[in-house]
């Protein structure tokens, strides 16, 4: 994602992380949350925000809860 468009992400509603920052931020592939997101409807307790691109962008706060070892908000 260009610098741009993760600032404009980032000032209208939080942090946002990719897919795969988010998958290495808790040591999982990247295809472990798709699936998640597909089969189950969330990954985590976690639900992302889906760009009109395809790409999902998930809560950076949510992801380090989970990374410390707390639950999905």
């Amino acid at each position: 994602m260009s610098k741009t468009a993760t600032a404009l992400v980032s000032a209208f509603s939080g942090a946002k992380l990719s897919t795969e920052e988010a998958a290495a931020r808790l040591r999982m592939a990247p295809q472990t949350p798709r699936a998640s997101l597909h089969r189950l409807g969330h990954w985590l307790g976690m639900r992302p925000v889906k760009l009109p691109n395809g790409r999902l962008l998930w809560d950076a706060a949510e992801v380090e809860r989970l990374a410390s070892g707390e639950v999905a908000a």
